[in-house]
């Protein structure tokens, strides 16, 4: 997927490109909480690397498309369903990520995963993908 790091991010500060790329969390200086995104903050929070890879604490398949509005994204037609879940990264933090590369039927709580940078609209994004598929957008 080498055409999608020529994309622009989704959203600045989010994650970085690598290699390997990494989402990009913030550790609260006063307790070590971890949280993702990190806060602008930089007083409270400092920007730390979070752990590639994971495992599904919990999924989902979107089946209809998101009203508009809220959602304001690209209109597919047809519209394709796609999986999202929360993934737990271990001693970090729990995302909320889309699930790219699994089979629906295949997907269940505690599968483990590895993060990707996948285009979306004509950006750069995150998801998560089976270990053994990992893709690096360099």
């Amino acid at each position: 997927m080498a055409e999608a790091a020529t994309l622009p991010p989704i959203a600045e500060g989010l994650f970085e490109l690598g290699p390997p790329p990494a989402l990009i969390g913030g550790r609260e200086r006063a307790t070590g909480r971890i949280v993702f995104p990190c806060p602008a903050d930089r007083e409270r929070f400092e920007p730390v690397r979070l752990p590639r890879e994971g495992r599904i604490w919990s999924w989902t398949v979107q089946r209809f498309p998101p009203k508009s509005p809220p959602y304001a994204g690209p209109v597919e037609t047809p519209f394709r369903p796609f999986a999202l879940g929360y993934v737990e990264l271990p001693g970090a933090v729990i995302v909320e990520s889309r699930l790219d590369g699994f089979a629906f039927d295949e997907l269940k709580v505690g599968l483990p995963c590895a993060l990707r940078l996948v285009p979306f609209a004509g950006r750069l994004t995150y998801a998560f993908g089976p270990l053994d598929e990992e893709e690096d957008p360099k």
